[in-house]
């Protein structure tokens, strides 16, 4: 019995049961998933780094370690920039402590005089919210350091699978080659062609979108008098290229440092002009530099960050806008699969069109006399 001919409540039911066991292989496998995934993309942001350098006859693995430290240089120089801003900041932490702890006091003063509920009571819910929280404390630090020691092992392997993943790119090519048939090669190759243009596109106009968030708002806690805006404001930039969630967060955290400053009516203006450079980057920055690469509509966009939120974390959050892109680009060079890629991109019909229902065409009466 073929496929085809399976009843339809089989048919979903292998679907449910392939779409659970593939996304279980993706949560259990994330440790040696998302390297890779990071790895691959990084490769193909340098392969046109490692082109040039062949180009000036550089010998190619020459040129792909020379591309894998130009990049290891970029991201030392941004961290340093960020860790020289974050020192300014731990200078400040025991008077932001004190000053916290001050407006804790307030709202509890508050809340015992708006609710009738005696201090005591609230005192006694905060310690033990205080002892949950150290017998919890030491899980927590467990997981952290075990998150940790991931990372480490994760950017010691990043540079080895970017070399790899470039060295060896003629024999992966060969590879999905000789996966299809001769016929199919013009659009397997127009498929790996769009991908490639794609990840170096979105990544490129991804860096320029967060250059430009960052100033914004470095320039917005400026002119407000926020302490410590630019490093705010490079934060704000980083966490904005996690869609939708980044961007909530990255507005809290300086409303809550003028809170802390005792400057309320700051975090009004802050709450204006970072929701200005938001509208300034969703309907400029991201439909001009980052979304004409990416075309993915706003639905599916939330549906798969929260998808690779629960199943990678914060990585999944990054990486599942350009995964999703990349999976519409291969469903709209497949036939079969060209109603999935409709449905992931941005493409809205004509409301109003009648989509299923279609006027019959009367047959056409023959008004003609016989002679």
């Amino acid at each position: 019995m073929t496929i085809n001919k399976l009843p339809l409540y089989v048919k979903l039911s292998l679907v449910l049961v392939g779409i659970f066991v593939f996304f279980d292989i993706l949560f259990l496998g994330k440790s040696i998933i998302v390297p890779l995934i990071f790895a691959w993309i990084l490769a193909i942001l340098l392969n046109p780094v490692v082109n040039f350098f062949t180009r000036v006859r550089i010998p190619r693995v020459l040129a792909i370690v020379t591309a894998i430290l130009l990049l290891i240089v970029v991201v030392f120089g941004v961290f340093y920039f960020i860790e020289a801003q974050t020192s300014k900041f731990s200078s400040s932490l025991p008077q932001l402590k004190q000053r916290s702890q001050e407006l804790i006091n307030q709202c509890l003063a508050w809340i015992t005089e708006k609710f009738h509920i005696e201090r005591r009571q609230i005192n006694s819910w905060v310690s033990e919210q205080k002892q949950d929280g150290m017998k919890s404390a030491s899980n927590i630090i467990g997981n952290t350091l075990e998150e940790l020691s991931a990372a480490v092992v994760v950017i010691l392997l990043l540079p080895v699978y970017i070399f790899l993943f470039l060295f060896y790119k003629p024999l992966l090519l060969n590879f999905i080659a000789q996966l299809f048939a001769k016929e199919q090669h013009t659009v397997v190759g127009k498929v790996v062609n769009s991908i490639t243009k794609l990840i170096q596109n979105y990544l490129v106009g991804l860096l320029i979108e967060m250059v430009i968030v960052a100033t914004l708002n470095a320039t917005v806690l400026l002119i407000i008098g926020i302490k410590y805006a630019i490093l705010l404001g490079v934060i704000g930039a980083l966490l904005n290229l996690i869609p939708y969630i980044g961007g909530i967060i990255a507005i809290s955290m300086p409303m809550l440092m003028a809170i802390i400053e005792g400057k309320p009516l700051s975090a009004l203006y802050v709450l204006g002009g970072y929701l200005l450079v938001q509208l300034i980057d969703n309907n400029f920055l991201v439909p001009k530099i980052v979304a004409s690469k990416v075309r993915v509509n706003a639905l599916v966009s939330i549906v798969v960050v929260l998808i690779g939120g629960a199943l990678w974390g914060v990585a999944g959050m990054f990486l599942s806008i350009p995964l999703t892109a990349i999976a519409k680009v291969t469903f709209d060079h497949v036939d079969s699969l060209k109603p999935f890629g409709f449905l992931i991109g941005d493409n809205m019909p004509r409301i109003g069109k009648s989509i299923f229902s279609r006027r019959e065409k009367r047959p056409e009466v023959n008004t003609e006399k016989k002679g």
